[in-house]
């Protein structure tokens, strides 16, 4: 049923036609309507989970690491220093195979503070374990969580996920969602079923001590998951598409790509901005296209490597920054090694950091310096303040 609604309150919405058997999360800016919309879900009595209060971020992803551990489905949310917080644990609950699914309302790391948009948070976690999804609008990043969790628990997965979405700008942006009924959500996401148990009467350990005799191949064996985790997340988003008519089987989307020669390579919501300002430019002349990012991690190379065939530049708009790497941003290398061999030139633009704007007219100087050749750099740099 199409309905407006806030983009937390559609997540939260999401997540109670899931099913969570447990729901534990610390409220942060700007995450926290997600998570009160869940309390008041359960204490009406309208979500069948136990919703674990807490006293930090590190506390809440502990409690969902246990109930998931003994056999639960488990949601979480964060943002910005919640995930900092929360690291070790990241880290424990992927080495651990635990498929629950957290929502990242993306937010600028400190210090300086700031309350601010940029995919900081969650870039800095991309070695963790965990794949993870960015959503371009309400409606994307809502269906994400539904393919999330079937991805996520199947039995050669069994991977945890985040579903990243810009904060504030999409988080409280309200926005026309279809949202599905519980029936067919509960067809399309069957009751979760957990591969391994803690069980008094079938006594196991989980998370143990590891020698070197064996811990580097439990990296490898996380890393063959997340491999896994591709081809996972496109049936899923195929057979969501066949089911509700949104199709989310390709890990990327091309945007009037076919005929481009300079593309743009970007992450969640900044796409709507770069869409209009390729059909302002198209209308100049400029071949410009866009390919957008839907899942980060596993990296999509080979799909990346089709779409930008045809061009001569790529602009990387990173909302992140890799302080001291050559190319200042984290997606940009991964996209020049999915081009390794090909000529095309790759280059990364930093802009956006700690919710400055973006906006048109600077979407249109980022094609003419990199027709230019020049990137790898901080764009928008306000001189008079440095």
């Amino acid at each position: 049923m199409l309905q407006i609604m806030e983009g937390s309150h559609a997540i939260a919405e999401a997540v109670r036609l899931c099913r969570p058997e447990v729901v534990s999360a610390y409220p942060i800016t700007p995450q926290t309507h997600i998570v009160e919309r869940l309390a008041e879900m359960v204490a009406d009595g309208d979500l069948d989970a136990e919703y674990i209060c807490v006293e930090s971020e590190f506390s809440a992803l502990s409690a969902c690491l246990g109930s998931s551990a003994a056999g639960s489905r488990v949601y979480s949310a964060t943002s910005s220093q919640g995930l900092m917080l929360m690291a070790e644990v990241v880290f424990n609950v992927a080495g651990m195979r635990q498929p629950i699914i957290m929502s990242i309302a993306n937010r600028a790391l400190g210090a300086p503070l700031s309350i601010w948009n940029d995919q900081q948070d969650s870039i800095s976690l991309r070695d963790s374990g965990w794949f993870q999804l960015y959503g371009e609008d309400v409606q994307e990043m809502t269906d994400q969580h539904f393919i999330a969790y079937k991805a996520a628990e199947r039995h050669d997965v069994l991977l945890p996920g985040f579903v990243c979405f810009d904060g504030f700008i999409l988080s409280h942006t309200y926005e026309p969602v279809d949202i599905p009924t519980q029936e067919e959500i509960d067809a399309y996401l069957p009751k979760y079923v957990p591969y391994n148990m803690l069980d008094a009467k079938n006594p196991i350990s989980m998370g143990m001590y590891a020698t070197p005799e064996y811990y580097h191949e439990f990296r490898y064996e996380t890393d063959q998951a997340m491999m896994r985790s591709a081809a996972a997340l496109s049936e899923a988003g195929k057979e969501f598409g066949e089911m509700f008519g949104r199709d989310y089987s390709e890990h990327i989307e091309a945007y009037r790509m076919d005929d481009a020669d300079i593309a743009f390579v970007a992450l969640g919501s900044l796409c709507g901005t770069v869409k209009d300002a390729i059909d302002e430019m198209r209308k100049d002349g400029m071949k410009v296209g866009l390919v957008k990012i839907r899942t980060y991690r596993p990296f999509p190379k080979e799909e990346i490597a089709k779409a930008l065939a045809g061009v001569s530049v790529v602009a990387v708009l990173e909302k992140n920054i890799s302080i001291g790497s050559a190319m200042k941003g984290a997606v940009g290398p991964e996209v020049l090694h999915a081009l390794n061999g090909t000529g095309i030139s790759v280059y990364s633009y930093v802009t956006g950091l700690g919710g400055r704007d973006i906006r048109k007219k600077d979407i249109r100087n980022i094609a003419d310096l990199a027709a230019q050749g020049k990137g790898d750099m901080f764009y928008g740099l306000r001189e008079e303040v440095l």
